[in-house]
Parts: C-alpha cells; sequence; structure tokens
C-alpha cells in the first residue's frame, strides 16, 4: 500500500509518501510545499493544489493520511490552515485517494504508544521507524510522515477486523 502524509499548513505543508509492505515502511519521498508570505491568500491556496496534485500524479499514492487540525487561540490562524487542509483534502479527492483524517492525539499514539507524547519523541520515532539517517526537516514533514506511518497501522488494523468479520 502506497500512503501520502500530510500535514496541512498554508506557510508550510509537509508531505512523505511510504510503501507499507508487510510490517514494515519504505521512504518513497518526503518534503515540504512553501509558500511566500508576500503572495495572496487564493494564490497560496493554488500552489498547494497544484504542487500536491503533481506529488499525487508523480508517485501514485493509494490513500492518504491527513492530520486534523489542531486548534490554537488564534482564530485567524485556524481558519487559514483550515483553507490549506480544504486544499490538501481537495487534491487527495481529485487523485481518487481513500482519505483518513487523525488528531495529533491518535498520530503520537500510534508512533510513540502515548498521546501525549512531545515532538521530539515522535520526530525520533520517525527516524527510526523509516530507519533515517537524520530527523527529516522542517518539522511539518516529519509530521507528514508521522500520519502516514498512523495510517499504515491503523489501516493493516482495520483491515484484519474486516477479515475477521468484526
Amino acid at each position: 500500500m502506497r500512503i501520502l502524509g500530510i500535514d496541512p499548513g498554508y506557510a508550510i505543508l509537509g508531505y512523505g509518501v511510504l510503501d507499507k509492505i508487510g510490517n514494515r515502511f519504505q521512504v518513497v519521498t518526503y518534503g515540504s510545499i512553501l509558500t511566500d508570505a508576500g503572495m495572496e491568500m487564493p494564490d497560496r491556496l493554488k500552489v498547494l493544489y497544484d504542487e500536491l496534485k503533481t506529488i499525487i500524479d508523480t508517485y501514485q499514492p493509494e490513500e492518504a493520511a491527513i492530520e486534523e487540525l489542531f486548534f490554537n487561540n488564534n482564530a485567524k490562524t485556524a481558519i487559514m490552515v483550515g483553507q490549506a487542509r480544504g486544499v490538501a483534502v481537495l487534491a487527495c479527492a481529485h487523485g481518487n485517494l481513500k482519505i483518513s483524517e487523525y488528531t495529533p492525539l491518535q498520530i503520537k499514539q500510534a508512533l510513540v504508544g502515548y498521546g501525549r507524547a512531545d515532538k521530539k519523541q515522535v520526530q525520533a520515532m520517525v527516524k527510526a521507524i523509516l530507519n533515517l539517517e537524520k530527523v527529516p526537516k522542517p518539522d511539518d514533514t516529519a509530521d507528514a510522515l508521522a500520519a502516514a506511518i498512523c495510517h499504515g497501522h491503523s489501516a493493516g488494523n482495520d483491515r484484519l477486523k474486516k477479515l475477521m468479520g468484526k
């Protein structure tokens, strides 16, 4: 199964494409899409959409794992990130990907075994699980890979439950 993990943002959108083979993950590609702070929001959203569509067309993932929004105290920022997240969902839908959404708590639980783990613990697990030399930067990229890993573990559990008739 090929999974596209996405950590949505309008300034930096992290992505990672992984193959899940049995119980192992193989890195296909990862990185981030950056938009310039001086751009108008519609133009930033277009860049995000176009770049994600290119990634989807190039690497042909079957499924997408998108991190759900974590709401902070700044409503304007949350709305802008929500717009970027909507663009990511739309790009995945246009690519006919099965889309699953995970909260930061679910992702931390899947990688570290503890839903209140800090960012460094999650990043260390991404590095270890994927056999990387160093933690991917920026943080958004590591978060996208974490979402993909979380989905790889969850999707396997869902398939097992279906096979067992549960």
